[in-house]
């Protein structure tokens, strides 16, 4: 949902103007309040727009590292994850139909939505080694740091002065 040219952040204005309030205060508040309004809510019941875009958490261990994304809704066959050394692209397509027939009453829903998210990891990964798990909505995908990649790392010893 895009929203008017009025709610956008003035193009010019240096950030720090806008931060400590000046003239687009208002303006930028006014947009917050619009986007808090319509946007969230319409989000959180599962609306696909052309601007569906899974929330994700990147998570560094030792050895692996461990990417979460909500995906509500969706079924397992509609994911698709593909893994490089140093990144993840996860996608999918959703449609869904609601149809209530009551005496006196129809109504019928169909949304559709697709979307595409390519995530940088922190470090290489082996890609051969990637395990994903689907559950309640919710895709973990746990990929292992490669060997190289763990060699990276030594602790270093601090001499006295």
């Amino acid at each position: 949902m895009a929203l008017p040219e009025l709610f956008r952040p003035a193009r010019g204005l240096r950030r720090r103007e806008r931060e400590e309030g000046g003239f687009m205060r208002p303006f930028d508040e006014m947009r917050r309040m619009m986007e808090d309004f319509w946007l969230t809510p319409f989000d959180a019941v599962g609306r696909w727009g052309d601007g569906f875009v899974p929330k994700v958490d990147v998570k560094e261990e030792d050895k692996e590292i461990i990417v979460m994304a909500e995906l509500p809704g969706m079924d397992q066959k509609d994911i698709d994850v593909t893994v490089t050394r140093d990144s993840i692209r996860i996608s999918g397509e959703k449609k869904q139909e609601e149809e209530e027939k009551e005496k006196g009453y129809y109504r019928r829903e169909t949304s559709y939505g697709s979307f595409e998210r390519i995530i940088d990891l922190p470090t290489e990964v082996d890609e051969n080694k990637a395990d994903a798990e689907f559950r309640n909505g919710v895709l973990t995908i746990t990929l292992p740091k490669s060997e190289e990649a763990q060699a990276k790392h030594r602790k270093i010893k601090i001499k006295s002065a």
